[in-house]
């Protein structure tokens, strides 16, 4: 049965699954228009409400397919979006940018608002740009009614934080940094979040696919090590009749704080199944040896970003 939680402050409760939208945006392969569609209704009929996308996701089409999927059924959700990424290596955080980017996102969306607007994968800008002039302009949008309330995103979780503290926040968007691959998360993050009333969502509980039975696609940053030891988890979790994903999704969904857990979808199929670790409940003794798998790389993670805002812990980081 669905658990729904508090996002921080802001008196919205959000569904512990959260639909995450970069698939319709036919990043990881084509989807069929109309079965996104269907994965979207599908979805809010079994209790998830929060969904969340961005204008990087496929170019704007992720945005395009889920607005339209949301025709008469935006009031049942918490909507969110992002600001400041727009392609693999185009970033604008300027507070002009942010403006006109919200009014692009709404017109796709097919709404007047949003409940979320974020800041993209911030370790790409400056931070002292993110606390003057992003984050003042993304208030300026929720006083004029378009975002109730604003966060950020990012994998270096210190540029989070200190981005955080300096200018106050709602929500924080972290991914891959807590699964059974990394809890970094809870060393530099969680108790700030917690401290401050902020919300926290968890994204990438599959480790942006290396706990899969597939494994990590071939563009996937993260050290060979790491991708070999994800192998190894998923074949331990088959030895004991289980699915690696089931798995690695009930994980996060444990977190005693995370609001909501984000997981890729675009197909009612990919719904069911992750709706499956809901009800599952992880081994013990198996959840042990994910451990000891996994010992050797834990916390392991790539550089992305501009070298100043890497995460100083990471001393073992390649990529």
């Amino acid at each position: 049965m669905m658990q729904y939680k508090p996002l921080g402050s802001t008196g919205l409760k959000v569904s512990e699954l959260g639909f995450g939208g970069s698939p319709l945006g036919e990043e990881f392969g084509p989807v069929e228009p109309g079965e996104a569609v269907r994965a979207v209704h599908y979805a809010i009929d079994q209790g998830i409400n929060f969904f969340d996308v961005a204008p990087y996701y496929g170019r704007t089409l992720a945005e395009e397919r889920l607005g339209a999927a949301l025709q008469g059924r935006r009031h049942q959700v918490v909507l969110a979006t992002k600001c400041g990424r727009y392609d693999v290596d185009r970033f604008d955080f300027s507070a002009d940018r942010v403006r006109s980017s919200i009014d692009e996102s709404l017109k796709r969306l097919r709404t007047d608002y949003v409940d979320l607007l974020q800041a993209h994968d911030i370790e790409f800008g400056d931070a002292r740009q993110i606390v003057e002039e992003t984050i003042p302009a993304m208030r300026e949008i929720q006083r004029q009614g378009k975002a109730r309330f604003i966060g950020l995103s990012g994998l270096q979780l210190r540029m989070l934080r200190s981005v955080a503290s300096q200018a106050k926040v709602d929500t924080i968007l972290s991914y891959c940094r807590y699964n059974l691959m990394a809890e970094h998360l809870d060393e530099m993050l969680t108790p700030f979040a917690k401290e401050n009333g902020i919300g926290l969502i968890n994204a990438s509980p599959l480790h942006m696919r290396i706990l899969t039975a597939e494994g990590a696609p071939s563009w996937h940053p993260a050290p060979d090590a790491v991708k070999e030891a994800g192998r190894k988890v998923a074949e331990a979790c088959k030895r004991r009749g289980v699915d690696v994903t089931k798995v690695a999704l009930r994980y996060c969904l444990n977190h005693p704080y995370v609001s909501t857990t984000l997981v890729g979808m675009a197909r009612r199929s990919e719904v069911e199944q992750n709706l499956q670790a809901l009800s599952y409940t992880i081994d013990p003794e198996l959840l042990e040896e994910i451990r000891l798998i996994v010992a050797p790389v834990a916390g392991r993670i790539w550089r992305t970003g501009r070298p100043e805002n890497y995460d100083y812990a990471n001393a073992n980081a390649q990529g």
